[in-house]
């Protein structure tokens, strides 16, 4: 089937986190009476399909939908939230030619709004402002239009911009009104007519050869590789014969397996498709994205996709600790290698270097990228072992550039003495501050090293009820002067299981992460010191056992609830001489050497 291009609209909606995009796509599609199977109306949030989506309640993959209203075809795509995964946020934002801009009617645009409202506003697509949630009992729906206007005033948008379309909603309850009053909304359709009106039919003329710019790669067990993308100009048929530019120039024919078009969330086979519309292909085997999809006797090249640069690196490696191969289906180098470097197919912003003893260096976008990379590796069934964060540095005449963030956070104004004293003391500059209804907001500017392992640190002196967003702010000169790692760790100086009457004499030493009966080896950190050093101590040590007894004999002894440690707690607590072991099972924090003599022959050689 193919779609007159006045009647096809593409749209991409954009929020901050948890403001509600998800859901107000799941309106759509369900009100538009799209096709949609069983699994998926059963389903709280269609658009988030993968566990970790679902778990975290976050958009980490854009993800590419369609509905028919009327005699209307509107392609939707629901972008991450968050900068870590901007990568996604900037290829898929080249395939739409408007935006929802969605706000939540409480909070107002927040900081992560901000950096995908700047990509779209320099890529001049149409913003209509939808403020969601107006069925909460504290919304403030004057204050949050105001903050968005100064949003788009200081993010430099024409006037033409400013005059952007506001639509009321309430997407969990499938409403919206051009006005404010929830009583007099029946149903979601003013959102369709204003996309309809305000946003533009994609340009590009069907006369021309083929170009087709793919923007996402999805895998599939009997297609294979399956290339996502907009048809800039032309028409393309299943089955015709088609040319590949790679990102080098280089051309090859291929001929195309299948041409799917989205219905709903469900990919279905066309028999053709005309410029302006997404569709996905089938049959190009090296495919990749940002690459040109061309008419064969006339290619032309479109410009190749621009992402910036990772700002975070961390090392992996094969697991080789005494429970390695224990808990893992794939464990060796060859097998961790091939998926790593899978992950570059589908992760623009990710950056991934073999180096000459057999490990990994992988770049990303910020620590958040790469910890859903690794949790989404050992859920896969992966084991391996990762250090500790690193900036990745710049230099330039003699002069180390670093990654530089600017921090917004919200805090009770009780806490900000607290948060101001930390980031100053991590090197963070404020730069603005100013308190409304008991809460502060401040913004900084922060090298990103000064903010590894602050997170944690953030949520105990705002007693959990502080906000914190960063974003990427640019590369400065690197401040020097940084302190080593504060805080020692408790490691076990023996194999076996943890025992309740070693660790009850030990609890006062600090912070335990572990209770009894937990399998650990020597070398592991099962805890953190109260003191600046490492202490090696015995947490499997039993008590003697003789035919001598006491009445009430360890009856008054109290032992605390040890300190889970997640994968993201991990990677914020290690230092330079510790890794964590990552496993489908567990997360294991260890020395590098694991014996204090190899520790103390290590430190010889250095």
């Amino acid at each position: 089937m193919s779609i007159i291009m006045n009647n096809l609209r593409n749209i991409a909606i954009i929020a901050h986190v948890d403001h509600g995009k998800t859901t107000l796509v799941d309106a759509l599609l369900r009100q538009s009476k799209t096709f949609l199977n069983k699994e998926m109306i059963d389903q709280i949030c269609i658009m988030d399909s993968n566990d970790l989506e679902r778990e975290r309640g976050i958009t980490i993959f854009s993800k590419n939908a369609s509905v028919h209203y009327n005699d209307y075809k509107i392609n939707i795509i629901d972008t991450p939230g968050h900068a870590d995964f901007g990568g996604e946020v900037e290829r898929v934002l080249n395939m739409a030619d408007g935006c929802l801009l969605l706000v939540d009617a409480k909070e107002g645009p927040m900081p992560q709004t901000r950096f995908v409202l700047k990509k779209a506003l320099a890529m001049g697509h149409r913003i209509i402002v939808v403020i969601n949630k107006i069925d909460k009992p504290d919304a403030r729906l004057d204050y949050v239009l105001d903050k968005t206007f100064d949003l788009f005033v200081e993010l430099g948008a024409n006037d033409e911009t400013l005059d952007f379309p506001v639509i009321y909603a309430s997407a969990k309850a499938g409403l919206a009104g051009l006005g404010e009053d929830l009583s007099e909304m029946k149903d979601i359709t003013p959102i369709f007519d204003t996309i309809i009106k305000e946003v533009k039919a994609p340009g590009g003329d069907d006369e021309k050869p083929l170009q087709l710019l793919i923007t996402s790669i999805v895998g599939d067990n009997f297609k294979g590789r399956i290339g996502i993308g907009k048809i800039y100009n032309g028409k393309i048929k299943a089955g015709q014969e088609v040319m590949h530019i790679d990102r080098t120039g280089h051309m090859k024919k291929f001929r195309l397996m299948a041409l799917m078009g989205f219905e709903g969330l469900a990919r279905l086979d066309i028999a053709e498709a005309t410029a302006g519309d997404i569709v996905a292909i089938a049959g190009i085997t090296e495919i990749n994205i940002g690459e040109t999809v061309a008419d064969p006797a006339n290619p032309v090249a479109l410009p190749l996709l621009d992402v910036q640069e990772p700002t975070v690196k961390m090392t992996f490696l094969v697991n080789d600790s005494p429970f390695a191969g224990k808990e893992g289906q794939y464990s060796t180098s060859r097998q961790i290698r091939e998926r790593l470097f899978k992950e570059l197919e589908t992760d623009m912003a990710l950056r991934v270097e073999d180096t000459d003893d057999g490990r990994w260096i992988v770049s990303g976008r910020g620590e958040l990228h790469l910890a859903i990379l690794i949790e989404r590796l050992r859920r896969e069934g992966y084991e391996f072992q990762v250090m500790m964060p690193q900036v990745i540095v710049h230099e330039e005449g003699g002069k180390k550039f670093v990654p530089y963030e600017k921090v917004f956070v919200e805090t009770p104004d009780d806490y900000a003495g607290a948060v101001i004293q930390k980031l100053g003391s991590r090197k963070g500059e404020l730069k603005h501050m100013h308190s409304s209804d008991g809460i502060s907001h401040l913004e900084f500017t922060i090298p990103t090293r000064g903010l590894f392992g602050y997170r944690g640190e953030f949520l105990t002196d705002t007693r959990g009820m502080g906000i914190i967003n960063t974003s990427f702010h640019e590369y400065l000169q690197d401040p020097g002067g940084w302190k080593e790692k504060e805080q020692g760790s408790l490691v076990a100086s023996e194999a076996g299981a943890t025992n309740m009457y070693g660790l009850l004499a030990l609890q006062d030493r600090g912070v335990l992460f572990y209770g009894a009966a937990v399998e650990v080896y020597e070398g592991e950190v099962v805890g953190k010191n109260a003191r600046k050093e490492d202490i090696r101590i015995n947490v499997c040590k039993t008590k003697q056992l003789s035919n001598m007894r006491s009445k009430g004999d360890g009856v008054t002894e109290h032992f605390d609830q040890p300190k889970e440690m997640g994968l993201e707690d991990a990677l914020d607590y290690i230092g330079e001489d510790e890794m964590v072991e990552v496993t489908p099972k567990n997360i294991r924090i260890r020395k590098i050497y694991l014996t204090e003599i190899d520790a103390k022959r290590a430190l010889r050689k250095s």
